[in-house]
């Protein structure tokens, strides 16, 4: 047998596995990687998370990601060198994280290496209607393997558009095995650049699990941030967000897009909602001074409610426990308005479900995907037929 075949059955037979996951996330702060511990396969897998560390970007790291992710015009050539640029730019993050945990590359069984999504085109979105869903993912798993003498699994996404799905979300994946309910139904809502959830119906009926997009996370706050509060990059606790006050026509004119009135389930990215989409916005209103703060607080309201609009049209809704993870966690204005907006649903704590940091929950499903690639028969959620998804890369 091929040695590499070989070493990969040897993963494969293990009783349980050391998975490195790994996401690089809209919101451009680093690598997030979540050391798990796996054990199972499908809906029995038992997952324990053991580390966790985001390596932040470098201020020209990111903005050399910033030149071609959700961009309609780049240069072919920076992109293409990108992919192995990201590659081994991420090879170097793990390698360092391993050593500051002292663990040796060779005590790890697999990467599971999302990448980083620079361009989300589902048919939705680009309106070719000959053409199908699409995405593209950057951070090649050939340089990552090769670079850390890891087995690597990585570009999970194109194997749920092969299917005829969009890519996106693939977090009921995760949260049905991690938080399935037998009494009562839960929505894991996750707040990062995006905002989606996944609906788990109890007695885990998988015939009923979906997941769906809701619009901006904290993407277009984050841009209000960077755009008026630099060098902050973020609104630390929704702080600023408290100081401000929501300008209702800006808020109205935020709304108004033909993307909240379309059905449950839907999908969309950062090529919708930019800065683009805000002058749109701001296109429709009069021309009144909207002050720094105010600017926080709409976009942050923004969230909330469209967040809150969507879960609302979910069956059952006001029964269901709300588990909130993603950057959004740290915002406590925007979490108010949300109970607020949802008051009749109970709020759980992650940490408190699981030992799960609110952070990691992405890179986690990154190390379920790529256990199930290697180990499973794939999972059956809602409509899609059995899926593995990843593609193997050997050192």
């Amino acid at each position: 047998m091929n040695k590499n075949l070989e070493r990969l059955h040897q993963v494969a037979q293990k009783p349980e596995r050391i998975i490195l996951g790994l996401m690089s996330g809209t919101s451009l702060d680093g690598l997030d990687m979540a050391l798990c511990k796996v054990q199972g396969a499908g809906v029995a897998t038992e997952i324990e998370l053991l580390k966790f560390y985001t390596y932040p970007y470098s201020s020209p790291q990111r903005h050399r990601l910033q030149e071609i992710v959700s961009q309609t015009e780049v240069s072919l050539q920076n992109l293409t060198i990108l992919h192995s640029w990201l590659g081994e730019l991420h090879a170097r993050f793990i390698l360092e994280t391993l050593e500051q945990w002292e663990i040796k590359p060779q005590e790890i069984d697999l990467l599971a290496s999302h990448g980083q999504t620079v361009y989300h085109a589902p048919k939705s979105l680009h309106n070719l209607l000959t053409l199908p869903n699409a995405t593209l993912q950057l951070g090649d798993g050939d340089h990552l393997a090769v670079k850390t003498g890891i087995l690597t699994v990585s570009d999970f996404r194109q194997k749920h558009v092969a299917i005829g799905q969009e890519g996106a979300p693939l977090a009921p994946y995760a949260d049905f095995v991690l938080f399935g309910h037998h009494e009562k139904p839960r929505i894991l809502l996750n707040i990062g650049g995006l905002a989606n959830y996944t609906y788990l119906s109890p007695n885990q009926e998988v015939s009923q699990v979906f997941a769906t997009d809701t619009g901006p996370g904290n993407v277009l706050i984050d841009w209000a941030i960077k755009e008026y509060f630099a060098p902050q990059t973020y609104d630390r606790g929704g702080a600023i967000a408290r100081r401000g006050k929501v300008h209702k026509e800006f808020l109205e004119a935020l709304k108004s897009h033909v993307f909240f009135e379309e059905k449950l389930p839907k999908t969309t990215g950062k090529e919708l909602f930019n800065v683009d989409y805000i002058a749109q916005a701001i296109g429709k209103i009069s021309r009144a001074l909207i002050r720094p703060e105010d600017w926080v607080a709409t976009l942050t309201r923004f969230t909330a409610e469209t967040i809150a609009e969507a879960i609302q049209a979910t069956p059952d809704f006001a029964q269901a426990e709300i588990i909130v993870s993603g950057g959004g966690y740290h915002n406590t204005c925007l979490l108010d308005w949300l109970a607020e907006l949802l008051p009749d649903n109970q709020f759980l704590d992650i940490t408190k479900v699981r030992k799960i940091s609110p952070d990691a929950k992405e890179a986690v499903l990154m190390a379920l995907l790529a256990n199930e690639c290697v180990v499973g028969e794939g999972f059956v959620l809602g409509d899609a037929p059995a899926l593995t998804m990843g593609k193997i890369s050997f050192a």
